[in-house]
């Protein structure tokens, strides 16, 4: 582990980004519509990402033959994978959505990994993420509201589902790209085409926004969302994803509920239960057993020319 100990430390660093997100995100949710606010989020980083991509590595460009493949995973990772999320809040609970969404993301990207990359799922990461699942169930299971399968949530359900299934091969179909270019160029054009897509659903949401009603709260939710959580998470994710392996790296989201379970107490008093806390705890440890594996070094499909 000692080799990827830093990697490990950034998906750690994320997933809590993410997780905290949850209850900052209410805060600017009150003031702009969802489709708005997922744009500002992603549109207002690429000036950003444009700019770091350009002082790092000298130049912006992709060859054209993969601004197609960038398209493509910015529609379904960044478009489509927002709104779905969305609306898997609106026709579901929020403790369906959080056990659908999450849980099973890891296990998809586990099993699609031979798919995009030859990398193989071990005894230790299959049992790690086994007992780290059982520690994000109760988690999300045992606080105020458990799971419920009553019929009038089927719909949320199954989208919350396929967030997870779809999430997860958004992550696989760019760690190809990862091995041709960089973890930030990668990045910075997904997000390029997933906010030119997103902006036309925006349209008619602007005129509703109580432009008087932003203060200093709202404002510093959207830059938390713009930095933290796209600009440097993203980025963060993606460059310890390449080091440590996608399905390992995925199964670190399941700090993201624990996380969100104690930024809620933190800032709306949520109350914080028992097997919640003995299923945080059953997580580090799935998740340290991972982490004591070191990544197979299996040599790429594809070609490793850095630019």
């Amino acid at each position: 582990m000692a080799s990827n100990t830093y990697y490990y430390l950034g998906l750690i660093f994320v997933s809590i980004v993410w997780g905290i997100n949850f209850g900052i995100s209410r805060w600017a949710m009150e003031v702009f519509p969802a489709e708005v606010f997922v744009f500002l989020r992603f549109g207002l980083a690429l000036p950003i990402l444009f700019l770091m991509l350009k002082w790092t590595e000298g130049s912006v460009r992709v060859e054209k033959k993969d601004l197609l493949k960038l398209a493509f995973i910015g529609l379904i990772g960044i478009t489509a994978l927002e709104i779905m999320v969305m609306y898997s809040i609106k026709y579901t609970t929020l403790a369906n959505a959080s056990l659908l969404n999450v849980a099973p993301w890891p296990i998809f990207a586990a099993l699609f990994a031979p798919l995009f990359i030859r990398e193989k799922i071990t005894t230790r990461v299959a049992t790690g993420g086994l007992i780290a699942l059982v520690g994000v169930t109760m988690i999300i299971l045992g606080g105020k509201n458990g799971f419920d399968l009553g019929s009038e949530y089927m719909i949320g359900n199954y989208i919350a589902l396929g967030i997870s299934l779809i999430g997860a091969l958004f992550n696989l179909a760019t760690m190809p790209l990862m091995e041709k270019y960089s973890p930030l160029r990668v990045t910075t054009w997904f997000i390029f085409f997933g906010s030119l897509f997103l902006f036309p659903i925006t349209f008619d949401k602007w005129s509703t926004i109580q432009w008087d009603n932003l203060s200093f709260v709202t404002w510093g939710a959207v830059a938390y969302n713009v930095l933290m959580c796209t600009v440097f998470a993203i980025v963060i994710w993606n460059i310890s994803m390449k080091h440590v392996g996608a399905a390992k790296a995925n199964f670190f989201r399941y700090f993201v509920p624990a996380a969100a379970t104690v930024a809620g107490a933190f800032f709306f008093n949520e109350p914080i239960w028992a097997a919640q806390i003995v299923g945080g705890v059953v997580i580090v440890f799935g998740l340290v057993w991972i982490g004591t594996e070191r990544k197979q070094q299996i040599p790429p499909i594809f070609s490793n020319n850095n630019r």
